[in-house]
Parts: structure tokens; sequence; C-alpha cells
């Protein structure tokens, strides 16, 4: 007689029953499966609800919603020069009523268009969430199967791919030319400029109406006890020249004018090395602005009462050359605009090789001062009314009307993207705005305005 035995995997799977055979030497075994039937009935409709799915959403839904958006911008361009025809006819009403026609049936093509869109996009929705319970039904019928692979054929089977693309990564990786490092991209800790609340302040200074021109604020970077100090500088003469600046020991005395400490740059105005221009920032405890009929970085060390300074390129613009400017008008000798930010300090300016479009350089800190990266945009400088910075972002605005600027552009220093399209309003409480800054420290921005001292809160997403 032989032994028979069975193994330990195949004890688990079956109940051996044996019985020994009277007529012959053979062993027979009757098996009969401890384990449950698969369920093909369910795989097989699993496999249905998954090729329905496949079947369900075609090519052609997918691109509806495009087609359909690309129809309506194309007939809202075709619309606004429309419109910008009508505009522009002068001619007795008579083609003028006909343009009107045509704008009417422009915008009923563009309601159609529309209305089929809103019913696409409605059924690609109902669509999607069918989709979406017949996937989780399936995930949830293939989870279930899952438990009848007791070897786990299934489970390693996905293991050894994982595996196999782990290997595969990590040989790419070994074999491939590395890359130079990228610099990480700076950002503004609070977020992204979205609006400008106020005016917060809005006060006439000690000089009245005197001087329209000028500029104030506070140090981002102050000396040792002068954290509330703030600082003003009032072009005395034609609007186009200082000589000295303002020093106030915290808001409240210079809005109502009190204990002002004069700090003189030079005992005559205008001469050389004495501010020209409106644009005038100071940072680290000293001001920084364009130097009297020359094409230079002047640097006023407010403690030692000492001028340094450092030329522009080449050609650069000076004396109202390239100065900012609105509708007819030009706000003069604004070929220079400083600005302090989270980044440190910048001096925005343009030449004719670069069509008169803005140049942003970084103003490095010295005695003297030295330039350092520069950046070249396609802003032409006389389309803005005033530029400032913030995290390392530059911000152009525009005069919209005699009550709101525009802050309408703005160019990234570490993406070089510009962009058009802000329309980011300031309230305006006089007509013209001659020089703006942003501070870091308190998040303000400080705006002279005809002869005001006016300040915003900057808001970040």
């Amino acid at each position: 007689m032989k032994s028979f035995g069975l193994s330990v995997r195949t004890a688990a799977f079956f109940l051996a029953l044996f019985s020994q055979s009277v007529s012959g030497k053979d062993c027979v075994c009757e098996l009969e499966n401890l384990q449950r039937p698969f369920p093909m009935e369910k795989l097989n409709s699993i496999n249905t609800a998954a090729n329905d799915c496949t079947k369900s959403i075609t090519s052609t839904q997918l691109t509806e919603v495009d087609v359909l958006m690309l129809g309506v911008q194309r007939r809202l361009d075709q619309l606004e020069k429309s419109v910008s025809v009508l505009e522009n006819e002068d001619d007795g009403d008579l083609y003028g009523a006909v343009s009107l026609r045509i704008i009417e049936l422009e915008l009923a093509e563009v309601q159609v268009l529309l209305g089929k869109l809103k019913n696409t996009i409605k059924s690609n929705k109902q669509l999607s969430e069918i989709t979406a319970t017949k996937m989780q039904n399936v995930t949830k019928g293939m989870e279930e199967l899952e438990t009848f692979d007791v070897s786990q054929v299934v489970s390693k089977q996905r293991e050894n791919q994982r595996m196999k693309r782990d290997l595969a990564k990590c040989e790419h990786e070994l074999h491939a030319t590395p890359q130079p490092p990228i610099p990480r991209p700076r950002r503004c800790p609070q977020g992204q400029l979205v609006n400008m609340n106020g005016p917060r302040t809005y006060s006439l200074t000690q000089y009245g109406t005197s001087y329209y021109y000028g500029a104030w604020g506070k140090d981002p970077k102050p000396a040792p006890g002068k954290e509330d100090m703030y600082w003003l500088v009032a072009l005395t003469s034609s609007n186009a020249f200082a000589n000295y600046v303002r020093h106030y020991s915290s808001l409240s005395t210079i809005l109502v004018g009190v204990g002002p400490v004069d700090t003189t740059i030079a005992s005559s105005n205008p001469t050389t090395n004495t501010i020209i221009g409106p644009n005038v920032v100071q940072y680290g405890d000293a001001l920084y602005y364009g130097c009297y009929n020359t094409p230079s970085v002047c640097r006023f060390n407010i403690s030692t009462r000492t001028i340094t300074n450092t030329p522009l390129p080449q050609n650069s613009g000076f004396n109202n050359k390239f100065p900012f400017g609105h509708l007819d008008a030009t706000y003069i000798y604004t070929d220079l605009d400083f600005a302090t930010d989270e980044s440190g300090l910048w001096v925005v300016y343009t030449t004719p090789d670069n069509f008169g479009n803005v140049i942003l350089s970084e103003v490095l800190e010295g005695s003297p001062p030295s330039l350092g990266r520069s950046w070249r945009t396609s802003l032409h400088k006389r389309t803005a009314t005033n530029t400032f910075m913030a995290c390392g972002v530059l911000y152009a605005t525009r005069f919209q009307d005699k009550q709101t600027e525009e802050i309408f552009y703005s160019f990234d220093t570490e993406t070089r993207e510009e962009r058009y399209d802000l329309k980011i309003h300031l309230k305006k409480m006089q007509t013209n705005i001659q020089s703006l800054n942003y501070n870091p420290r308190d998040r303000m921005l400080y705006a002279y305005s005809d002869s005001y001292i006016v300040s915003y809160d900057a808001v970040f997403q």
C-alpha cells in the first residue's frame, strides 16, 4: 500500500477524504473544494460597465465646450470691432443705423451660443456625475473580486510593476545629465497684490498748496531710533528742484505739520547733486534721487550729510526727455523713479535704444551706490503715470479720470511675466499723483498728490 500525503498549500484549498481501494494498489481520493466559486457573472458585469463608461464619453463631447467658447470669443471680438466702427461713424445716421442693426444681429448670435454653451456644460456635468458613480461601482466590484485572489497573484504583479517603474526611473536618473539648479522664485509671504484700500490719510503739508510736486513716506530700513520717523521732500523751485529733506517724528506731527527737522543737501537750489524730479525715496538712512542735470543716481547720507552718485547706462533719459504722462500732459522731470520693497531699492528709467520702454534696475547700497541686475520691459514709459515695487514686482499706474487712478500693469522680475490687465483702482482726492512708493514694513502705499500727502493700505491675496 502506498502512502498518500498533501502539501500544506493543497490542504489550504481542499479537504481530502481518503479511501483505500481493495481491488488494487491504487489510492483514490475525493477532493472537496472549500473555496467559494469564482463569480464569473460579476466579472462579466463589471467588464460590461467599464466598456459602457468608455463609450459614454466621446471625443466630440470633450471638445464641444472648447469649440463653443472659441465661437463666443470670436464673435465678441467681432462685436467689439463693430461697436468701434459705430462710435467712429459720423454720416448723418445713415450708416450708423446699418451698423446698429449689424450689432443687434451679432448680439443675437452671441446669446444663442451662450445658450448652447450653458446647456452643454449642464449636460456634461450630468454625464460626469453618472460616469463617476459607475466608476465607483466598478472600483468597489473589483475590490470584492480581488478577495478571491488568495495567492495574492494580482497584488504581487502590481508590486512587481511598481518596482520595475522605480528601477527604470533610477536608471534614467543615473544616466541623465544633471541640470543646473534653478533659482527658486521669490514670492510675497502675504500673497499677491489684489487691491488698494483708502485713502487712509489725506492732508496738506506745512507748505499748503505752494508746491505741487514732491514725495513722502517712511524708511523701510530705518536707522535705530528712527523707526517711527516720516520724511518729506517738496520740490520748492519751479516744481522741479529741491535741496533739503524734512523729517517728522511721527505720523501725527507730519499730518498737522509741527516739529519738522530740515536736513540741507546743498546751500543753493538747484546746483550740482541737488534733487531733480519728485520720485524720491529714503532707504537705509539715505535719500536716493535723480541728480540735477545729469543721468545719475544720487545718494545723500542723512547722518553724515555726504553725497555720492553713480551714472545710469549711456543715453539714459534725463532733463524731461522721458517723463511719465497722461492724456496730452506729462509729469515734468520724472525721467527717474525710485522705489523700495521687500527685496531692496530700485530705479526705473529708459533709453532711446529701448524705444522709450521702461528699464528696471536694482540699486545696490554703498558709497557710492551701484547698479545691479536690469530688466527691459514692453511698457512705454509715457503711457504710465507712476510706478512702484512690491515683492520684486513692478507695478504701473495710469490716469483713468479725476477720481480714479488705475494700477494696470505688472512685471515680475523673477518670472519675467508681464500683465496689462490688473484693474486695481486707487481712489484719488486730487486730480494728479506726482509720486508713489510702497513701504514693506507697514504695507502702505504713499502718494504725493497736488500738494497733498495721501496713503493707502495695500491688500494682498
